[in-house]
């Protein structure tokens, strides 16, 4: 499955819950290492990512040099943006052109995130879709620039207010860009009671013409997160994948790794076994169920040939091998044609209509 699948057939309307498109949000955890991004690759790609995403940035660019730390520092003591940047930007225009030939090699989609202008320009070669990190969602010329390639954005709305979402929305729109809108919480790992997953739910009903995915930072634990994520309606997935999750640093330590994927694409598999179909309807498995734990029509007692059928006559038991109840009033009034003994389920021949 292709990004660009999920923009063009895939309609926000849709009601069922559809296998979402992931993306293996790799980062720079390559560490300035070809040999280690090829890993992360490969390794995406056997847990069954649709797409890997690198990020494409000079720390000059990005950060200023006083620029304070907004991870957890006690997992990566870099205390300044700049300098923990300065580790990890060495991977350019030529690398990711290899890395991206890499890819399409080994079958999986090419990504990354600029976070400068000159970046967005050669990656418009690479690739068919530009993300767009939370913390650029209010960057108006960066988002202007990147719609400008006419290409879809993937936009993250990590600590947004509403209306600061639907002011970034507005500016993509006046483009023309198809969008789709991540809920992202922007605390590296994100605790359980701070991913207010229900925000999936108010992001569909705000931008019903929008679609709605999810972009996670929670420790991967048995990947419960994308599943719920899922069930929600999210039709992108994106989380931190790495190679080695006890690796020190910012990422790696609240990044799933290939198995972790692989959990969770057996945990959905079990799901969409669960969610089955939606049309309402009574499934032949329970054909057995509706022959004997309905119920039929009974006589309380015995009753003559001839006798005319009143209310009192009769009650309702199981089986549903004869008639229903809900016939009961179409029942009072007829005759019975011959004599029948107390608990006769009733069927319609047994009687006729009072002339």
């Amino acid at each position: 499955m292709k990004i660009l699948d999920i923009f063009n057939r895939h309609s926000p309307y849709e009601k069922n819950i559809n296998r979402p498109y992931v993306i293996a949000e790799a980062g720079v955890n390559h560490e300035g290492s070809m040999e280690t991004a090829k890993r992360l690759i490969n390794e995406a790609k056997e847990g069954g990512a649709d797409a890997i995403k690198f990020q494409t940035y000079k720390a000059s660019t990005l950060a200023s040099k006083d620029s304070p730390a907004y991870w957890d520092t006690a997992k990566e003591p870099t205390k300044s943006q700049y300098d923990l940047f300065s580790k990890h930007d060495k991977f350019w225009k030529k690398e990711m052109v290899a890395l991206k030939q890499y890819c399409d090699q080994v079958g999986i989609e090419f990504m990354s995130t600029p976070f400068d202008l000159e970046s967005a320009d050669f990656l418009n070669e690479l690739m068919d879709v530009y993300k767009i990190s939370s913390s650029d969602l209010t960057n108006k010329p960066f988002i202007e620039y990147l719609c400008q390639f006419g290409k879809p954005i993937i936009l993250s709305t990590g600590a947004s207010h509403l209306h600061e979402i639907h002011e970034a929305v507005s500016w993509i729109e006046r483009q023309g860009n198809p969008l789709a809108l991540l809920h992202c919480v922007l605390n590296y790992p994100t605790t359980d009671e701070n991913a207010h997953l229900s925000i999936i739910r108010d992001l569909k009903k705000a931008f019903p013409d929008k679609l709605i995915g999810y972009s996670d930072h929670t420790l991967p634990k048995d990947m419960k997160t994308l599943e719920v994520a899922t069930l929600l309606g999210s039709v992108i997935l994106e989380k931190h994948f790495t190679h080695d999750k006890s690796l020190p640093g910012n990422d790696h330590y609240h990044a799933m790794d290939k198995e972790d994927l692989k959990v969770f694409y057996k945990n959905l598999e079990r799901v969409f076994v669960l969610l089955g179909g939606s049309r309402v309807e009574s499934l032949l498995s329970q054909a057995a169920a509706i022959r004997n734990a309905r119920r039929s029509l009974v006589t309380k007692r015995k009753i003559k040939s001839g006798e005319i059928i009143t209310k009192d006559m009769l009650t309702f038991k199981r089986p549903a091998t004869g008639i229903s109840p809900k016939y009961i009033d179409d029942i009072i009034g007829m005759r019975v044609n011959d004599e029948l003994d107390e608990d006769t389920i009733l069927q319609w021949s047994f009687l006729r209509k009072n002339m």
